[in-house]
């Protein structure tokens, strides 16, 4: 593992911050706080759940601490089912008890829905402080803790209460890694072949000549540094062109639409977020098939490579009319019409907002 740390400028105009790969990762923690001008009469509060708590929480505290900061940890229940305005309430309530303040800061260590829940609470908590997401899965680390998104899921549909909320600063520890059930280690290669196909060919091309990539020791330290500088660079380069989601940054959503709708209508915890996100890119590359937009060869290619990510690739057996209701209650609909991520070649994609639900059932048809 290098011991060279790899930054990535997230340069916002109001809200600039890095992402820092690799290097002491969490033994250096308190040093980045410092280095980045965190006061060390700062109260911090580290959020995380049991088991992310377990393996790092102490670790991290410990060395919060060590560095002369003040520094308190709460855990709250793990998985989607929990992504909930009642856990906000829980942080607040902490945030309350900690006496945190405006110049105060919260810690997010854990995966993408630890991270979301983390920053919607920061966000909402006297009108906005300071956080850090310190990532633990591969999908928060390329995807979910970069970019600002925060916010928690409604019982209509994923992620509808939140706010753009950006840290301060992404701290990458790829040995977290380590601890990673193989089970949600498959589930972030979904987001990573995401970014190869909106926008990175040489990384769908490299996937594709690596000979195993459903596994961390199958692929190497070397291949997942390079996994997350690409896709982190990616995810970075979009957020700067688009902050708050006003045009390009909607390509991030590829394979989102559907998978969303497998999510709310299967009840979250069935599928993980990136396996229901691995059948909505097959989806959406049907989609783009059917109309024209994509070749038939490219969607079998990714189909392989979701495939030999150890990824589902069938759409669930689920009632049409359900799924068209809860696409039309999708946060991306625009003027009434759901705007999808259709991909035009490996490396490129365009939003489509002509697809009528005709097309939609007869794509679902094909990969059912």
């Amino acid at each position: 593992m290098n011991q060279n740390p790899k930054v990535i400028q997230v340069d916002l105009v109001n809200n600039p911050y890095n992402v820092i790969i690799g290097g002491k990762g969490l033994k250096n923690i308190g040093e980045e706080l410092i280095r980045l001008g965190i006061n060390k009469n700062t109260k911090i509060l580290l959020v995380t759940n049991p088991i992310i708590y377990k393996y790092y929480g102490e670790q991290a505290i410990n060395q919060l601490k060590g560095t002369g900061l003040h520094a308190n940890s709460l855990t709250i229940e793990e998985g989607e089912t929990n992504k909930n305005l009642s856990t906000i309430e829980k942080i607040h309530n902490a945030a309350f008890d900690y006496k945190l303040e405006r110049g105060s800061l919260i810690i997010a260590l854990g995966g993408g829905v630890v991270g979301d829940i983390a920053g919607f609470a920061a966000a909402t908590w006297l009108r906005g402080i300071s956080f850090i997401q310190v990532p633990t899965t591969l999908l928060a680390m390329v995807d979910a803790s970069i970019g600002g998104k925060t916010g928690v899921n409604h019982p209509g549909g994923k992620n509808l209460i939140g706010a753009f909320h950006q840290p301060k600063l992404v701290l990458i520890d790829p040995l977290t890694l380590d601890t990673l059930p193989q089970r949600e280690f498959r589930a972030g290669m979904a987001e990573v072949i995401k970014y190869a196909v909106i926008g990175d060919y040489e990384l769908f091309k490299l996937l594709e000549d690596s000979p195993e990539i459903n596994s961390l020791s199958g692929m190497g330290k070397d291949l997942i540094e390079e996994i997350l500088q690409r896709s982190a660079s990616t995810k970075a380069k979009i957020v700067m062109s688009d902050e708050r989601e006003g045009g390009l940054r909607a390509i991030l959503n590829y394979g989102h639409t559907f998978g969303h709708v497998i999510e709310n209508l299967c009840g979250y915890g069935k599928y993980l977020h990136g396996e229901a996100v691995a059948i909505g890119m097959v989806a959406a590359g049907q989609l783009a098939v059917l109309k024209g937009k994509w070749q038939e060869t490219d969607a079998r290619r990714q189909k392989d490579l979701i495939k030999r990510s150890g990824l589902p690739t069938v759409w669930p057996s689920l009632d049409i009319n359900k799924v068209l209701k809860t696409l039309e209650g999708d946060k991306k609909v625009r003027d009434g019409k759901v705007r999808f991520i259709l991909p035009t070649s490996i490396g490129s994609t365009e939003i489509s907002n002509d697809i009528d639900k005709t097309e939609i059932v007869e794509c679902l048809k094909k990969i059912s």
